[in-house]
């Protein structure tokens, strides 16, 4: 047995029961690392060398297997979660400086600084901090090889326009550099909705928002602008992905609504004598009645796309995310902080997607990370968030 699966018989809060139209999908058991407010973003990274994972969460790095030993790399602050919010949104690993340990990049609040913090290869009490860029925008911002050379750029907007930081290639202590992409728009710090996806199918990864997506001209990526194509994919939600959810050959986009308020779908790609264009397909909305499985819930502010049950189709996790604005009762800031996955199977050749319940006490934040775990090759799912830090096992012992 797994020793993270051993420890946790002393340490599970709950095991969630699934919500479950089908006896083949996994289950989830929950562990609760900390029920500290301390950020909103998680990643996992091997961060001692130990050839083990570990999670990253906070100011805390909670050691695998079995994450009860955590080490701080940064000055610990735990907030008030109906009061304030925390300086840490997005967090991911990576070697930046090539010395063969992994370092921790954290991007904080909306137009803040994002930092990449050093590993000092030994159990120092902090780590020493640099400069990625001095302000981020926008609430879903993330870290990507966008140019395929190996490294993660940092993809967000600043100042009014989308692009993307890129590590300086003699000092990596140095502030990346920042490309350009689009024409200036009116976006603020708190504009809600950004992703990536090959969606015109020529094999380069585009850049999407609310308001349409842009085309990567590939070896020109970082010397003009790429072409905007206009389209109509909500209000903003959270992180979007291009995905042939259809399975007709063209990639759709996939994303929430409404960060703070509600709804989950899918934009099937169309292509008419007039261009492409894109036609709503609603998974989720703000009453039960909207949903088929009668599953509704308020502030789907993080997104993931992942094959949970491992059959070759991607699916999709998401979850309420706790008091993002304080007691906004329109919102239902009360109601239970749920997580969820919704297996895409087909039906007569129709994409269905069908909510299975993962918890019900613990949410989503601003991002949140999937990984094998417990080394059953099935993703586990790890959130951080006004909550605290949980981590969901899967189980997959009925899966045929």
């Amino acid at each position: 047995m797994n020793r993270l699966t051993t420890l946790s018989v002393a340490i599970v809060i709950s095991i969630t029961t699934v919500f479950a139209q089908s006896d083949h999908v996994p289950s989830f058991e929950k562990i609760t690392l900390s029920s500290e407010f301390t950020a909103e973003g998680a990643a996992v990274g091997d961060i001692n060398r130990d050839g083990i994972s570990d999670i990253i969460a906070g100011p805390y790095c909670y050691l695998g297997p079995d994450y009860q030993q955590k080490q701080t790399y940064y000055q610990p602050q735990v907030f008030n979660k109906r009061e304030e919010y925390s300086d840490n949104f997005v967090v991911a690993v990576e070697d930046v400086n090539g010395d063969d340990w992994n370092d921790i990049l954290l991007i904080g609040f909306p137009g803040e600084a994002a930092y990449w913090y050093e590993n000092p290869q030994s159990e120092a009490e902090y780590w020493t901090k640099h400069l990625i860029h001095p302000e981020v925008d926008n609430e879903s911002p993330t870290f990507y090889d966008l140019t395929g050379d190996g490294q993660l750029e940092l993809v967000f907007h600043t100042q009014g326009y989308l692009g993307y930081a890129q590590q300086p290639e003699e000092d990596p202590t140095q502030p990346w550099t920042f490309h350009r992409i689009s024409q200036q728009w009116d976006w603020q710090k708190f504009t809600h909705g950004l992703g990536l996806g090959d969606v015109n199918g020529d094999g380069r990864t585009d850049l999407i928002k609310s308001e349409g997506w842009w085309a990567n001209p590939g070896e020109e990526r970082s010397s003009s602008p790429w072409h905007f194509h206009e389209a109509d994919f909500g209000p903003g939600g959270a992180q979007m992905y291009a995905y042939d959810v259809n399975r007709d050959g063209l990639n759709d986009v996939v994303t929430t609504l409404d960060a703070h308020g509600w709804g989950l779908a899918w934009f099937e790609q169309t292509s008419l004598d007039e261009g492409v264009q894109f036609k709503e397909h609603r998974i989720m909305g703000d009453s039960p009645q909207n949903n088929a499985y009668g599953v509704s819930f308020s502030q789907p502010h993080a997104l993931k796309l992942v094959d949970i049950d491992q059959d070759g189709i991607q699916d999709l996790v998401t979850g309420k995310r706790v008091w993002t604005r304080g007691p906004q009762m329109g919102w239902r800031p009360d109601a239970p902080a749920v997580v969820y996955w919704f297996k895409l199977e087909y039906r007569e050749e129709q994409p269905h997607f069908i909510p299975y319940l993962i918890d019900d006490d613990s949410g989503v934040g601003v991002d949140f990370t999937l990984a094998d775990l417990n080394n059953d090759l099935f993703p586990d799912v790890v959130t951080c968030n006004k909550n605290g830090v949980f981590v969901f096992l899967s189980h997959t012992s009925d899966l045929k």
